[in-house]
């Protein structure tokens, strides 16, 4: 499995969307959370400081002085059963407090205190008014205390600071495990918005993988233009790809008119002087060498610009994405044509198509241009028979042209295809067939093979790109 780099993340928009998105969840999340926790922290805290409160209300309903006045209180009075036992979690506790003499602390407390004394922080309290505080307590105890001090009527010299503590424990065990659910749900959550947010973003993408879709048709050859509905925030980009497809095949064809034009000017010239060399010969017998020699080259010329024109126009169509040639009417035509021109060689003329459906990405005239010359050349050499094979491989499309001629000498292969090569002189021929099609094939990325066939004779294998169906699984 081919590992996702840094520049693959950067580049890719599904995965800078799916990062942006958890990123802003993952705050969101850890926001909530801090939130949750904090209110919880704080509810369970404010409950337990208003469970004392109460019981601090109660503790102070009861306090009283006796005779002698002192404090006084009847514990059958305090209804929480925690307070009679020894450090149980619940205690109270009554402090005097002389102005201008030491605090006495303990002057009286619950059983549940057994012999501990609570200390308490030294503030400046308001009469009354309840203050809270934490501190440690018995048996390694964490406790919550809610004080207050007070005067009781008939005794102006003495203030009382009453308290009643409680332990956290409680409250800590319940606060852990409310973290640990908050913390399952607020992952579980993440997990859910995650995956939420791939399923927004691959949604959201689908028209992209359309876009691309009709990307890869005009790539294979399946139309000239993107076809398809796309969301109206693409629709723009799709109008201006649309609009420079059309103005490169404008721009394209008019140079194709004009390099036909520039040809056909040409040859127009070149024929009038091969006719005006045959009427010389004709009527001058003497100058029939020189005019022979005219022809010749006005032969060669128009063969060049063919040549040239073939190029020009290969060039262009490999160029404009879209085109698409079946293969099938293009063999036989070009076979009836051989039937024809080498009608008087009675040559048996084969063909075996792999699949019907086969379809040439390029134009049907530069096809019809390098099969013929093909063709033409296995026809004048052949003895009897010439076999066409077109073959699927991968991409690619192989024209398999056998004869069963003389064939040619290996150290000749190479020389064969260069322009103007021409390896008998007694055989028709410009020698510039197989180097048209070399550079043809070469324009739209294939290749020109000469092998010496089974048969004695050769073997020329032509790739060319194929137009890949919707469904094509090969790579």
């Amino acid at each position: 499995m081919r590992s996702l780099s840094l520049n693959s993340w950067r580049d890719s928009l599904r995965w800078r969307l799916l990062l942006a998105t958890a990123v802003c969840i993952l705050l969101a999340i850890l926001l909530t959370g801090w939130s949750l926790q904090k209110l919880f922290h704080e509810h369970v805290d404010r409950q337990m400081a208003q469970m004392l409160s109460w019981q601090l209300d109660q503790l102070t309903a009861q306090l009283e002085l006796d005779a002698q006045g002192q404090p006084i209180i009847d514990p059958a009075h305090l209804s929480d059963p925690r307070l009679s036992r020894p450090y149980a979690g619940l205690y109270w506790q009554i402090d005097q407090l002389t102005h201008g003499q030491l605090p006495l602390p303990g002057r009286l407390r619950s059983r549940s205190l057994w012999d501990e004394t609570l200390r308490l922080p030294t503030d400046a309290s308001t009469s009354g008014q309840p203050h809270v505080h934490e501190i440690p307590g018995p048996a390694g105890q964490h406790l919550m205390v809610v004080e207050r001090t007070i005067r009781l009527p008939g005794d102006d010299r003495r203030q009382w600071r009453l308290m009643v503590a409680g332990d956290m424990a409680t409250i800590e065990e319940a606060k852990s495990a409310f973290y640990g659910m908050l913390s399952l749900g607020l992952a579980v959550l993440f997990g859910l918005l995650i995956l939420a947010a791939w399923v927004q973003v691959h949604v959201g993408l689908a028209p992209m993988r359309g876009l691309r879709q009709a990307l890869q048709a005009i790539q294979s050859g399946h139309t000239s233009r993107l076809q398809g509905r796309f969301p109206q925030e693409t629709q723009p980009l799709v109008a201006d790809f649309n609009t420079i497809l059309q103005r490169n095949t404008e721009l394209i064809e008019r140079a194709r008119t004009q390099a036909g034009n520039q040809a056909h000017a040409i040859k127009t010239p070149l024929a009038v002087m091969r006719q005006a060399a045959e009427q010389t010969g004709q009527s001058h017998p003497e100058v029939a060498t020189f005019t022979q020699l005219i022809h010749e080259q006005v032969d060669l010329a128009s063969r060049q610009v063919h040549w040239h024109l073939a190029r020009a126009r290969a060039a262009a169509a490999a160029e404009i994405p879209g085109h698409a040639v079946e293969i099938g009417p293009v063999i036989q035509s070009l076979l009836r044509t051989m039937q024809l021109v080498h009608a008087d060689r009675h040559l048996s003329l084969c063909w075996d198509l792999e699949n019907g459906s086969l379809r040439f990405a390029g134009e049907i005239q530069d096809l019809q241009e390098m099969l013929g010359n093909l063709l033409d050349n296995a026809c004048k050499w052949a003895h009897r028979q010439v076999s066409v094979k077109v073959i699927k491989q991968g991409r690619q499309l192989v024209f398999v042209i056998e004869d069963d001629g003389s064939g040619i000498a290996p150290e000749a292969l190479e020389s064969a295809q260069r322009r103007g090569v021409r390896l008998d002189e007694a055989v028709p021929g410009s020698g510039l067939g197989l180097s048209i099609v070399t550079e043809l094939a070469h324009l739209y990325q294939g290749e020109l093979q000469l092998i010496k066939s089974t048969s004695g004779g050769l073997q020329v294998r032509l790739s060319l790109p194929r137009v890949t169906d919707a469904g094509d699984k090969e790579k």
